[in-house]
């Protein structure tokens, strides 16, 4: 069990470091890092967005980066206020991992009030840096840092960016990288969403929930073929079922009718009915008549 309070480094010919970032433009030579390096095993996405994000952009970061946790999706993002810290949040609220990339040094938490976030992403992910312990935060490290941000992952999501974002940055590192973009609508009128709507009409993903993420990455069925398997399903279901195959869809049946035509008694028809009912494959009309549902 590695400590997870210790400062450790990570060489680029070490063969735990990232092969994700061996690529990018200016790979560092090294990383500093407290935590697991097990977060860089499983599939990352990216969510960044406004340090002065509104509550509504907040949940959505904390809502999307959860969901992804909970579908085993390590969550990226900068440590910031606003949308970062929401997603690291998010995603330690459902037991995931978390790396969060400092334009810092590991032991240089910045802002100063989330260091105990940090530690805990520490214990649920990893806190990195290509910048060596000691090193205070600096203002042109934080748009630098941004390119291992988006190299970590397979794809960047963006939440309530204006024009002049940072997290635009780390949208367009992401394009130089040959990553996915995606961005979160909102409020036209606010001009908190500028820089995200540009991202969409330059061609970006429109991002709803999780589940427009992990299909876009082909890491889950896309809805159409979820459909299609739920409807072979159904038919298996209707063609094996001796009520179902009988019922035609639309009609509804007492339970005399059903006992004629599905040859069961009544004493085996009504509890059979109240496990399809159950299983909402029928439903009860009135007169104590039943329809199929599927």
């Amino acid at each position: 069990m590695p400590d997870l309070h210790a400062i450790l480094t990570l060489y680029k010919d070490d063969p735990r470091f990232p092969a994700a970032l061996l690529p990018i433009a200016d790979c560092p030579d090294a990383l500093w890092y407290r935590g697991d390096l097990e977060a860089f095993h499983q599939p990352a996405v990216a969510v960044v967005g406004s340090r002065a994000a509104t509550p509504v952009g907040l949940e959505i970061a904390a809502r999307l980066a959860e969901d992804l946790a909970a579908r085993g999706i390590t969550v990226v993002s900068g440590l910031a206020r606003g949308v970062d810290s929401a997603a690291h949040r998010g995603a330690l609220r459902a037991g995931g991992r978390t790396i969060a990339v400092l334009g810092s040094g590991v032991d240089c938490i910045y802002p100063a009030e989330h260091t105990p976030l940090a530690t805990d992403i520490s214990v649920a992910g990893l806190v990195l840096s290509e910048y060596a312990p000691g090193m205070p935060p600096i203002p042109f490290h934080f748009p630098r840092r941004n390119r291992l941000i988006s190299g970590l992952s397979r794809a960047v999501v963006v939440i309530e960016a204006s024009e002049k974002s940072g997290s635009l940055i780390t949208a367009t590192c992401a394009l130089e990288q040959g990553r996915d973009v995606m961005a979160v609508p909102g409020n036209a009128l606010s001009g908190r969403n500028t820089g995200g709507h540009a991202l969409i009409r330059d061609g970006a993903k429109i991002v709803e929930t999780a589940d427009d993420i992990v299909e876009e990455l082909g890491l889950a069925p896309r809805r159409a073929e979820r459909a299609a398997e739920t409807a072979t399903r159904m038919g298996s279901a209707i063609s094996t079922d001796p009520v179902l195959r009988a019922m035609e869809e639309g009609q509804a049946y007492d339970v005399d009718a059903l006992a004629s035509i599905s040859g069961l008694s009544g004493v085996r028809l009504l509890p059979h009915l109240l496990d399809l009912e159950l299983q909402g494959s029928v439903r009860r009309a009135p007169g104590g008549r039943f329809i199929r549902s599927i």
